[in-house]
């Protein structure tokens, strides 16, 4: 199964010249061999979308993802102010889409119900939802229960037809760079890995192990080409969601080129 290499520039950078420079950087860094074992993901501020999709192409090796869509309607629009519908993603030719990511949690009181949502309408419109999961702090007593309750509540209502284009990130809280946090150690990620795929073993019903091992599992939190390779070697890592690094045009195409 090809990696998935997603970059999710959150609010970077500050104008569509930078965005263009990034991206060309990326597209000119990636090796032939990379585009085979990876699909890789840009995932940019939403006023970017428009302009980047003109530079994407089969032979690029790369497609587009939002950060973030709403949830009603799923097939049109309506009187939500400043929000993104699903349509509008899929109408600029956006493939994927982050649902979930703990800093709109955070700041933005995002609930698990609220991302629910966001995931239905979304898998609507066939777009793949890259659902984000993670705990605030490493409690032996807890995480694991809350990275259960997450993914129970994000995958209401999801049928195991729609799960073909589910993607999970577990991405902790306390390993995200931006916050100053530093990489999760690689027998823990593993660990949850397992855990993960016992969970949407129960949520989907599912009987057959490589039925969950079609999900595909992404870590994010601190990914850099420092850690990448050690990472990708991680039994049921599928790929990962960089932050910060992301925008660095080398360091990316360093991590792409694992693959």
């Amino acid at each position: 199964m090809r990696k998935i290499i997603v970059a999710n520039w959150k609010m970077n950078p500050q104008s569509l010249a930078e965005a263009k420079r990034i991206f060309e950087g990326i597209k000119k860094g990636i090796k032939p061999e990379a585009k085979k074992g990876a699909e890789v993901v840009i995932c940019p501020p939403f006023v970017y979308l428009e302009a980047l999709s003109s530079l994407v192409s089969p032979k690029t090796g790369i497609v587009l993802g939002g950060q973030d869509c709403f949830w009603n309607p799923p097939v049109g629009g309506g009187a939500y102010t400043g929000e993104i519908s699903p349509l509008m993603l899929k109408n600029l030719g956006v493939k994927y889409v982050i649902l979930g990511h703990s800093e709109r949690r955070e700041n933005l009181g995002e609930t698990n119900e609220m991302v629910n949502k966001k995931v239905i309408a979304a898998l609507k419109q066939n777009l793949k939802v890259i659902l984000c999961v993670g705990e605030k702090t490493r409690d032996k007593d807890n995480f694991f229960s809350f990275i259960k309750e997450e993914l129970w509540a994000g995958l209401k209502n999801i049928s195991k037809i729609s799960a073909k284009n589910l993607i999970v990130a577990y991405e902790p809280i306390w390993a995200i760079s931006a916050a100053g946090g530093k990489a999760d150690q690689p027998e823990d990620i593993f660990e949850m890995t397992i855990y993960i795929r016992k969970i949407l073993f129960d949520i989907f019903g599912i009987r057959q192990p490589a039925e969950a091992y079609g999900i595909p599992i992404l870590y994010g939190g601190s990914v850099n080409v420092r850690n990448a390779k050690r990472f990708l070697e991680i039994e049921g890592i599928s790929g990962f969601l960089v932050g910060q690094a992301s925008l660095s045009p080398e360091d990316f195409s360093k991590i792409v080129n694992l693959c």
